[in-house]
């Protein structure tokens, strides 16, 4: 391209290239890109002069040159396709009419910041240092997958997708509805997405981040009911994904990501009434939170997921939940057992012995010895219900007498009762001796034990017989006896197997 095809505004633009110095058009602070389309030829800039200068524009000895351009109607489409752009790109607050094409470009950094674009074609693309498209208001999908970006992926405050006001961009309904794909992208440091919005899914499926991802006070959406808000399935991110005040309508999808210190999604919204709301199965997290989130609307999935810790008050879970296989170490807040055995309740597999066997590790975690007692009896009730109704009777016979062998205290309290009642109906109508000269002097405590106490023998009820309702007694006394010896050595076996 000639120098002499140039507009006046290409021709200020391309003189700062070689210095490296910028170009502002913008002509006040209320200056807003969103109205470029309107912008006249002062301030027009042909996409095809940008690219001649970036793929093989002039440079002066002793000079950087770079694109730094504020404010420009960029007309016609932007193609680096393949391209090795050796200068930083700096376009900020500029209105793009088509999208830009760099699948396959390597460019040293790409700055959008502020712009307005139809959309942005850049799988595979490199960049050696950063990548931003902090503030920027992308209609159409922003293609970024398989993208190796050494440094950091800005994104803070963009609004990415059709409004849901607005017509979808044109094209395949999947590429409409996925408005940020990311799928095997490559950060080096970060993903900042502070206050994202975007009406459409977001896709991390299989990318890897060596820092943190961050979704701080974003909002998340899908114009496709059912569809999942966040797809991030096998996400590998360095340290943490912040995702406080984060409002999310649809699926929140981690499924086997690796993150190894925190999912914080604190004071977040998670709502997809009738599916799942939060997906996080089979994953690898140090600590997951949602403290003082509001109640999640739809299933949470923790299916076979291993965490340090879970922070997740019991208000917050929703009416069911999915934890067959999920391990941790500790919970927080600490509370109770009570306060956390229904949502054991609300498995959607039904009972699950697992479930309770962790919490009960849990609360032995923290020295917790009475909660973990308490979960184990409430794992035995909740299996009793399993049970056909015979094997009910002796669950419910355990459960009264000895609480399952959690509460041995219950089989002294029985026996005690039984030895008084009985002590006292034997006192007031002594048995008759069966050997009046050989029978001991009858004692009725004694007696009494003899009846309930099958193993030891005081020599009382071989020696004397009752007769009448009495003699009815003894036998209730024996058969109960022989009840409660034998659900006490059952509760003891199942006590020492615990230890």
């Amino acid at each position: 391209m000639e120098i002499t095809d140039l507009t006046p505004a290409e021709h200020r633009v391309w003189q700062a290239f070689t210095l490296g110095e910028g170009v502002d058009f913008r002509e006040g602070p209320d200056d807003h890109p969103r109205g470029g389309d309107s912008w006249g030829p002062e301030r027009t800039v042909r996409a095809e002069v940008l690219r001649a200068l970036l793929l093989n524009g002039p440079t002066r000895d002793g000079e950087i040159a770079g694109m730094k351009l504020t404010g420009a109607r960029i007309t016609g489409r932007l193609d680096l396709m393949y391209g090795t752009v050796e200068h930083p790109v700096r376009l900020r607050s500029c209105h793009f009419e088509e999208t830009p094409n760099l699948y396959g470009a390597q460019v040293r950094a790409l700055v959008l910041s502020d712009s307005v674009l139809p959309g942005l074609t850049a799988g595979t693309l490199r960049v050696e240092l950063v990548l931003r498209i902090t503030c920027c208001r992308v209609t159409g999908p922003v293609r970024l997958a398989g993208a190796q970006i050494t440094g950091a992926f800005f994104a803070n405050g963009a609004e990415l997708g059709p409004a849901p006001d607005e017509p979808p961009a044109p094209g395949p309904a999947e590429a409409a509805e996925a408005v940020l794909q990311l799928n095997h992208a490559t950060i080096g440091t970060d993903v900042w997405a502070v206050g994202l919005v975007a009406h459409g899914q977001v896709r991390l499926n299989g990318a890897t981040v060596g820092g943190l991802v961050n979704l701080d006070d974003a909002e998340l959406s899908t114009r496709t009911p059912g569809e999942a808000a966040l797809h991030a399935e096998t996400l590998s991110v360095g340290t943490d994904l912040r995702a406080m005040r984060l409002r999310a309508h649809g699926t929140l999808n981690l499924s086997g990501a690796r993150i190894p210190r925190h999912v914080n999604l604190a004071h977040a919204r998670l709502s997809h009434p009738g599916g799942t709301a939060l997906r996080a199965s089979s994953c690898v997290v140090g600590e997951l939170w949602l403290r003082e989130a509001a109640p999640i609307q739809g299933t949470v999935n923790l299916r076979r997921s291993q965490l340090d810790l879970l922070h997740v008050p019991p208000e917050v879970w929703p009416g069911e939940v999915k934890l067959d296989g999920l391990a941790y170490q500790r919970l927080a807040p600490h509370l109770p057992a009570e306060q956390r055995l229904p949502l054991l309740e609300r498995e959607a597999g039904g009972y699950l012995p697992q479930g309770y066997e962790q919490l009960a590790a849990a609360y032995r975690t923290v020295g917790d010895e009475a909660a973990a007692r308490t979960v184990q009896l409430a794992k035995l009730r909740r299996h009793r219900r399993t049970l056909p109704p015979y094997a009910r009777v002796w669950g419910h016979l355990q459960d009264v007498t000895v609480g399952y062998g959690f509460r041995p205290m219950r089989a002294a309290g029985w026996l005690l009762v039984l030895l008084l009642a009985g002590a006292l109906a034997f006192a007031l109508h002594h048995p008759r001796p069966l050997k009046s000269d050989e029978a001991p002097d009858f004692n009725p405590v004694f007696y009494t034990l003899d009846l309930l106490l099958p193993i030891i023998g005081f020599g009382q009820e071989s020696a004397f017989a009752p007769d009448g309702w009495y003699q009815w007694l003894s036998y209730l006394l024996v058969a109960t006896g022989w009840v409660l010896v034998t659900t006490v050595a059952a509760g003891i076996t199942r006590s020492l197997s615990r230890q």
